[in-house]
């Protein structure tokens, strides 16, 4: 389930969630209403899984950047 994989995101990153569906969904209110329930389209779905995605990846890389000898 999308939630499941939402709030593990939330507390990988330590983001808050109106923070969260700002980025990924253009809406503060997306993961309060899928904590009430909301089904979303498949289509959202999949972008929301595909912004989590990227942000996991960019935020690997400037990890590994940070670290990179000089």
């Amino acid at each position: 389930m999308l939630i499941r994989k939402v709030e593990k995101f939330l507390r990988t990153h330590d983001m808050a969630a109106t923070k969260f569906g700002r980025l990924a969904a253009h809406d503060p209110r997306f993961v309060l209403d899928l904590r009430m329930g909301r089904i979303p389209r498949p289509a959202t779905e999949a972008r929301t899984l595909r912004w989590m995605a990227e942000y996991e990846a960019a935020a690997a890389f400037i990890e590994t950047k940070e670290f990179a000898p000089c």
